[in-house]
């Protein structure tokens, strides 16, 4: 069958079960469970009307709890199983494991290198941004050229700084950005930038401080907008400075958005995964906890430390997750 009119029965048919449920289930619900009629014809109509909007709301729930709990659970009975023995109960013998591997160390390292660089970066680069364009006439084209990498995905980008980072022997041109301006300046022999143990890290969380800026900035500027202008003119008058005004006045109205953004962007450097692959598939020392389990699951097929580092990962973002809707709430009140 031709793929669009596949989609088109797909869409009429999942049109038509929805249109089936809803009229079933209230059908059910007002003949069947509680009918309007008879002596107990008022509570009827009330118990009806405090079950409808569940019945509503079950075919959401039973979605999330198949996409979004059943994957949380699997994982944790995965973690405390052996595949090789039959699925047999190890209890922590995966996370021991895991726990007793360099590499798991040193993605646990890297990690907290990029989360202690990126969201930082990312979101005062935002900040700033957002301040400096905002009165500009040609601001909105420069912030237009700053989210644009929003668009692009994490491999795309990471395909774009390869280049970047590319190296050619020496006595070549080098189409590398940063090699041809090393060698500009006199540098020896050609570097390959993401073979540079520690320092490689860097320069692949550069990366994602590129892609983060334009989301930073996006929801920064619209916090900016949003401070009443009789505050800022009544620093101007008491003589406050520039720097006074954005960082004693502006900073501290805005600061709830500003943990929304850095929390935001916590908790998508906790799930780095594609940058990583791309560029270097965590060898010279850029392993990251999302990547080394990638390859537990994937290519060693250790289901067990897999799914212990996985549940490793949910761990460390669960609170960031939690605080982060805490944060939204507050802003939304």
């Amino acid at each position: 069958m031709h793929p669009a009119l596949l989609g088109l029965f797909t869409i009429i048919f999942a049109v038509a079960a929805c249109g089936l449920y809803f009229y079933g289930s209230n059908w059910v619900l007002d003949k069947v469970l509680f009918p309007a009629k008879g002596p107990n014809a008022g509570r009827n109509i009330n118990r009806a009307n405090m079950i409808r909007p569940w019945l509503f709301l079950f075919p959401a729930f039973a979605a999330l709890g198949l996409y979004l709990a059943y994957p949380v659970f699997e994982t944790i009975r995965l973690s405390v199983l052996d595949r090789d023995a039959g699925n047999a109960f190890v209890g922590l013998q995966n996370y021991q494991q895991m726990a007793n591997e360099p590499k798991f160390w040193e993605a646990v390292r890297n990690n907290f290198l990029w989360l202690l660089v990126v969201p930082a970066a990312s979101t005062a680069f935002g900040l700033a941004v957002a301040q400096l364009t905002d009165r500009l006439a040609w601001g909105n084209i420069a912030k237009s050229l700053i989210f644009m990498p929003m668009a692009i995905s994490f491999v795309g980008a990471s395909v774009i700084w390869k280049l970047v980072y590319e190296a050619r022997p020496e006595g070549t041109d080098q189409i590398g950005v940063l090699n041809a301006i090393y060698m500009a300046m006199g540098g020896g022999e050609p570097i390959t930038w993401i073979t540079v143990p520690f320092w490689n890290n860097f320069f692949l969380m550069i990366i994602l401080i590129w892609i983060q800026t334009g989301f930073a900035m996006v929801i920064l500027s619209a916090a900016l907008r949003g401070i009443p202008e009789e505050t800022v003119e009544a620093a101007i008058v008491d003589g406050a400075g520039p720097f006074s005004i954005f960082f004693k006045i502006k900073v501290p109205q805005i600061m709830p958005t500003i943990v929304v953004v850095w929390t935001t962007i916590t908790i998508a450097t906790l799930k780095v995964f594609d940058i990583v692959f791309a560029m270097t598939n965590g060898q010279w020392e850029t392993q990251v906890l999302a990547n080394y389990m990638f390859d537990k699951l994937f290519r060693a097929n250790d289901w067990g430390v897999g799914s212990a580092s996985a549940m490793v990962i949910m761990l460390m973002v669960t609170p960031i997750l939690v605080w982060n809707i805490i944060q939204v709430r507050k802003e939304t009140r």
